[in-house]
């Protein structure tokens, strides 16, 4: 699925990460008000998500990201696994548990997973030469992919180019298999990525949100 953002909205959301380190790879965003506001009810990130997942969803992790001529990698094809939490609780069927920039991750069921979305909200345009992210579609029904079955599953469900312009938002279900390769004429691809789900968790977990 793909929206984009009105021009008031795409600069406010560019003002609201002025402040950050440029050139970073990925930079994982909590307690930034002026970026919670564009995800929470009634925010304008917070609307596309709502017209999937309906008006209980919740954004649970936020991450910036940002290549350009000094950052520019590649990313081999993979599933986004994990979920960020406040603490690490043990319960069963979630693990195994991570540490990413000083926040707790863990591994859900992928029941969990299969019922969130992710969108990219794009800050700058991703045109082929920019490293736009690569999808292969359909591949989120198939469950929990092992490493060595990636290439076939990628094979048989073929690839999507998610090319976007400055304001484009791409929204995905969690689990889908995607990647990026470095950029051919790298210049700043800014991308807010924002996971979105819908209740609580169980046993003493909590989502650690943005």
């Amino acid at each position: 699925m793909r929206a984009a953002l009105g021009t008031s909205e795409l600069q406010g959301l560019e003002d609201s990460v002025a402040h950050l380190p440029p050139d970073q790879a990925g930079i994982r965003l909590h307690g930034i008000a002026a970026v919670r506001r564009f995800l929470v009810p009634s925010g304008a990130v917070w609307k596309v998500a709502a017209a999937v997942l309906g008006v209980a969803c919740h954004p649970v992790r936020a991450i910036l990201f940002d290549k350009s001529a000094s950052t520019n990698w590649g990313l081999p094809w993979h599933q986004d696994r994990t979920i960020a939490v406040v603490e690490r609780v043990e319960v069963a069927g979630y693990g195994p548990w991570t540490v990413k920039r000083g926040l707790a991750h863990v591994a859900p069921p992928f029941e969990l997973l299969a019922g969130m979305v992710t969108l990219r909200v794009h800050l700058d345009p991703v045109p082929e030469t920019n490293a736009p992210l690569l999808i292969a579609p359909g591949s989120h029904r198939l469950g929990l992919i092992p490493e060595r079955e990636v290439k076939t599953v990628v094979e048989k469900c073929r690839t999507a180019v998610c090319l976007a312009e400055a304001g484009d938002i791409w929204l995905y279900a969690t689990p889908i298999l995607h990647s990026s390769v470095a950029a051919r004429d790298p210049v700043h691809r800014r991308v807010l990525q924002v996971d979105f789900a819908v209740g609580d968790l169980p046993g003493g977990l909590t989502w650690l949100g943005v």
